[in-house]
């Protein structure tokens, strides 16, 4: 464990966020959302920890750290509701420009993360899964993602999407190259490749495309997320930054969707499908 990581630990009892501590109680009679028409993927962008820390005079990892609460928050409302399924944008292929010591402690909390919250995972049946070049990452995590992932493969509630060294482009051409190769090997046509067939070379194959994307921290940009998915998907911005993130704001998020008319490029407006991930 670095230095960074265990002043953080020193530093976890600092204050919670006041979103975050005053909004978490009563969700559930007070949301005010049509149940029926909720979307049933949601994708989130958790920006603004480095600010969040700037703030406070913390340094950027104390950001981080207290974006775990915004996380396991946006979990439960996620499971309460019923979601199908939720995806976070936690590590992008551009982030390993970031200072090394920044790189290494995202990497400890990501399976300090895991280790802590598996046992919530298997008691709330929420199934686990990897978005991203997964053999990059470093051997320490390696095993705590092997156990997450293995250990709840068969739930079937939540699926719970963790963007880690994720870039839809890089996706893209991880996908394009697959195709590739098997038309060079005889196994596919140039004629049959389609939209469909794309769809199931990404990591998120066999699951609808997110419905609605979140971006917090005020930036009004998908950074390279879920580039192929996004094409039809609602945006949400807001200026909450990301460890300030609670309940209630995923709520407002919620809401502003269901006040949206989604025509996917149609006449009439269309309703969300019921169909499992």
């Amino acid at each position: 464990m670095n230095p960074d990581t265990q002043r953080l630990m020193l530093m976890d009892q600092a204050p919670q966020s006041a979103s975050i501590r005053n909004t978490e109680s009563g969700v559930s009679a007070s949301h005010s959302l049509d149940l029926q028409r909720l979307p049933q993927h949601v994708a989130i962008i958790m920006d603004g920890n480095g600010r969040w820390a700037k703030q406070r005079l913390f340094p950027r990892y104390q950001g981080h750290r207290n974006a775990v609460r915004a996380v396991r928050a946006t979990v439960e409302i996620a499971v309460e509701l019923k979601i199908q399924a939720l995806t976070l944008y936690a590590f992008s292929t551009e982030n390993w420009s970031r200072p090394e010591r920044e790189v290494s402690t995202l990497m400890e909390l990501f399976a300090e993360y895991l280790e802590k919250e598996l046992e919530t995972m298997l008691q709330h049946n929420v199934r686990f899964r990897l978005l991203g070049e997964r053999r990059d990452l470093p051997e320490f995590l390696q095993e705590r993602l092997s156990r997450a992932l293995a250990s709840t493969a068969g739930n079937t509630g939540l699926l719970l999407n963790l963007a880690v060294n994720y870039g839809g482009r890089a996706e893209l051409v991880r996908g394009v190259r697959m195709i590739a190769e098997a038309v060079r090997n005889g196994q596919l046509n140039p004629e049959d490749i389609d939209e469909a067939l794309i769809a199931r070379h990404t990591y998120t194959a066999g699951v609808p495309d997110p419905d609605l994307i979140i971006r917090t921290s005020g930036e009004q940009r998908t950074s390279n997320f879920l580039t192929w998915q996004s094409a039809y998907s609602e945006l949400y911005f807001t200026e909450v930054l990301w460890p300030d993130f609670g309940k209630s704001d995923f709520i407002d998020a919620l809401r502003e969707y269901q006040n949206r008319a989604r025509r996917l490029g149609g006449v009439d407006p269309v309703e969300p499908s019921t169909g499992a991930p």
